[in-house]
């Protein structure tokens, strides 16, 4: 989603200012081009030489620098700027911004620009909370800035508290965000990801190598997208995503009682969880114990409610997608679970393959379509993936839209 795409980094005087070589680091990573702006201030704390190293570009220090290239420089910046990520942000640059000030190369290009403004602050906790700030980011707030909310911890000062400039997965993910398409906004997506836990006895349990990974990442892009998103997850090691309701739950009987109730609320559903198809008919309340000369334990199952196919019989006019993972015959039984479960989009991958498997950041799909339709994706991160499954719902629905108007 960042290739190619012009950010301008303004990097203020702050001690965050080292962690946004890192910021610098990952949108390059992500294919962006970045042009790193540093107040004054800013190099005190951090060598341009850093940014430039990193960019592959000149870094703007100073406003009355000759340009490089003709025009005016700040209007250049401005005029170039697909966004301008602000990290760190302190105090005094905020305040700068909410009063219109411009007396250095940042201030002045925010002023010029028509990009979106995203504004990662960090500073101490009781400069944060001070109400002169507060009113100042409302106010930039109001006006259409963004904000990535600092996070929580243990601060360069010594204090504890809200503070801490953003993770760079999270600053990250709002510069995503700001540049995405908003093409589900008014949408309501939910979304179910991850394995269940069958419980044993209470040590024990049954699941699968699921990660959640894919599921998240379809959460995610809706986000993005602008839709109102609700993941519903089994365990896993993963972090919720930024700006979704996250719903965590264990078993599958926890993910239908979950998944019915929000499928009611939805218009798109997701449903791509592995879900247990058994469970142990008779969980025992204390720890199965091994028997001296017990060779064997037979554990007794019965069948877990199946979630998909019960949102496929309601499912009324929403579109539901759904995955499966294989191992063989993978269009073929892509094709039967499609018309099973009375799905719209069904998305297959073959687990035995490397890079397609549980766990990985990639995979390697193919997409079914109500009239059997087989349409492969090379690999490709999960994430990707993800964009790929809304462009086609956002096919399906503009179909949907031209039909009611026909009939109309």
């Amino acid at each position: 989603m960042l290739t190619k795409r012009e950010i301008v980094l303004g990097v203020t005087g702050g001690i965050a200012a080292y962690k946004a070589a890192e910021v610098c680091r990952e949108l390059i990573r992500r294919g962006a081009e970045v042009q790193v702006v540093m107040t004054p201030n800013a190099t005190r704390f951090v060598t341009p030489l850093t940014f430039q190293a990193l960019s592959s570009r000149p870094v703007v220090t100073d406003m009355f620098a000759p340009w490089q290239e003709p025009g005016i420089g700040h209007i250049q910046l401005a005029d170039r700027a697909e966004l301008v990520l602000v990290a760190p942000a302190t105090a005094n640059l905020i305040g700068k911004i909410a009063s219109g000030l411009a007396d250095d190369m940042l201030t002045t290009l925010i002023m010029a620009t028509k990009a979106p403004v995203l504004l990662a602050p960090a500073m101490n906790v009781n400069m944060y909370e001070n109400m002169i700030v507060r009113e100042n980011l409302k106010k930039l707030l109001r006006r259409g800035y963004l904000l990535v909310e600092p996070a929580v911890g243990e601060l360069a000062c010594g204090w504890e508290g809200k503070g801490r400039l953003a993770e760079i997965e999270d600053i990250i993910e709002e510069v995503e965000h700001a540049l995405s398409p908003k093409d589900f906004l008014g949408k309501r997506v939910m979304v179910t990801a991850g394995p269940t836990r069958e419980p044993i006895d209470p040590v024990r349990y049954l699941t699968n190598y699921s990660s959640g990974k894919m599921g998240y990442a379809v959460a995610r892009v809706a986000r993005r997208r602008g839709a109102d998103t609700v993941l519903i997850s089994g365990p896993t090691a993963l972090r919720p995503p930024t700006g979704v309701r996250f719903m965590p739950v264990a078993s599958a009987r926890d993910m239908f009682k979950a998944a019915l109730k929000e499928a009611e609320w939805a218009d798109i559903i997701i449903k791509a969880s592995a879900v247990a198809d058994y469970r142990p008919l008779k969980p025992v309340t204390s720890k199965i114990k091994k028997s001296k000369g017990q060779e064997k334990l037979t554990l007794e199952l019965t069948e877990n409610p199946d979630i998909l196919f019960e949102i496929g019989r309601r499912k009324g006019e929403r579109i539901l997608v759904g995955f499966a993972a294989e191992t063989s015959d993978l269009v073929k039984n892509a094709r039967t679970k499609l018309k099973e479960k009375n799905l719209d989009l069904i998305v297959a991958n073959d687990v035995t393959q490397p890079g397609a498997g549980f766990g990985y950041d990639t995979n390697i799909a193919l997409i079914v379509d109500q009239e059997g339709k087989a349409h492969r994706w090379p690999q490709m991160r999960k994430v990707d993936v993800a964009e790929k499954i809304f462009d086609r719902i956002q096919s399906l629905l503009e179909k949907k839209k031209k039909q009611v108007a026909k009939k109309g």
